[in-house]
């Protein structure tokens, strides 16, 4: 499971990299492409196998703040993070390789490239308007680049840019107005197209940072992911990826990644064992204890398996024998009725903020619970 705390992506790899014992913290020089270099630390410690390590003192994107302003909510922004270093392993293991947000993608570069083309910004990727409306408008298919860093030890304590991985981030809707401040209206993308246009602009991105400063032969991985909708309570997913090593993009692979909520019709009718595993699970909540609100779980397929399963459990009225119980209830019931395929985090809440964290690592029996104070 990519992400056992319900936290940002810059806020787990810090954890990553801070984790206890910080005698075996080693001093490493970062090679760049001036004659200076930087001297941070590399942390020996993980958290888990499936998270980077990383060198501080951290540095924050180049592009920092811009995918708040461009993605459609916050499970596509977490997501859209989390999914894009998931897909990185492939290339560039959490065992070889450190984490580094994206340093070469400047805001005021990728403002350029997200914006359309036209006679004043020649770098638009999005296509130029056609002045039409309805199904003949000229949507905005690209929604977003991220960029992330890999860093990987060249010399002892040095360490050099290794591989980086883009996220191209797709519309499945485009949202516009007519006129400032009038009504919204949908433009709906297919994802024939989507992919199509996703994989054109991949060949653009890759050419323009083959044109960047040292990374004329650094490895690229470019990964499409397809943006969910406004309204939605389930994360978009990445749909394919490549990697290129020169300036060829490479072989297409298809990624076949899909979130559920549990339960609903779709997941009855795609997963039916496991929504009615998760409606039995909640029968039973439901049976012993009133005081709550309600059980939403997001579960995370891949290959049509769920890997990933993520249980919100927000109380109404508590007090604290009552938490300490619902816990422990909880927990026994994840033995009972939910798959040990799957990695499992619960987030049992109150109104003043979690009150209790139960997570259980994927294959594994055992489930662990935290009760916070």
């Amino acid at each position: 499971m990519k992400k056992l705390l319900a936290v940002s992506l810059s806020t787990a790899l810090l954890l990553a990299g801070c984790a206890p014992n910080l005698n075996s913290d080693e001093q490493v020089v970062q090679k760049k492409d001036t004659k200076q270099a930087e001297t941070g630390i590399m942390t020996k410690n993980q958290i888990s196998a499936d998270y980077y390590k990383t060198v501080l003192p951290y540095k924050p994107s180049k592009s920092r703040g811009l995918v708040v302003s461009n993605i459609n909510s916050r499970y596509d922004i977490n997501e859209l993070e989390s999914g894009l270093m998931r897909v990185s392993q492939k290339n560039y293991s959490p065992d070889d390789y450190l984490f580094q947000e994206g340093q070469y993608l400047t805001t005021e570069t990728l403002t350029k490239w997200l914006d359309r083309s036209s006679d004043k910004n020649k770098d638009g990727l999005n296509p130029k308007d056609n002045g039409k409306s309805g199904d003949q408008r000229a949507p905005i298919y690209l929604a977003h680049i991220l960029e992330q860093d890999y860093l990987k030890e060249t010399d002892k304590n040095t360490v050099g840019l290794g591989g980086i991985s883009i996220a191209l981030a797709m519309n499945s809707v485009d949202y516009y107005q007519k006129e400032k401040y009038g009504a919204t209206y949908e433009q709906n993308i297919s994802d024939s197209t989507l992919l199509a246009q996703g994989k054109e602009m991949a060949a653009t991105v890759l050419s323009r940072i083959r044109a960047t400063k040292g990374l004329d032969s650094v490895p690229v991985t470019i990964a499409i992911y397809k943006q969910g909708k406004r309204d939605g309570v389930v994360p978009g997913n990445f749909i394919a990826m490549t990697t290129a090593n020169g300036s060829d993009l490479g072989k297409w692979k298809t990624i076949d990644e899909k979130t559920y909520v549990l339960p609903s019709a779709d997941a009855k009718s795609d997963h039916k064992t496991d929504n009615t595993s998760f409606e039995d699970f909640k029968a039973d909540i439901e049976k012993y204890y009133p005081n709550y609100t309600g059980v939403v779980g997001r579960a995370r397929y891949e290959d049509g398996e769920m890997a990933e399963l993520n249980i919100d459990i927000p109380l109404q009225f508590y007090g604290e024998a009552e938490i300490i119980g619902f816990t422990q209830y909880v927990t026994d019931l994840i033995g009972k009725h939910l798959s040990t395929n799957a990695a499992i985090q619960v987030n049992i809440t109150t109104t003043d903020g979690t009150a209790a964290l139960i997570t259980r690592k994927a294959n594994d029996n055992t489930p662990t619970a935290h009760i916070f104070d």
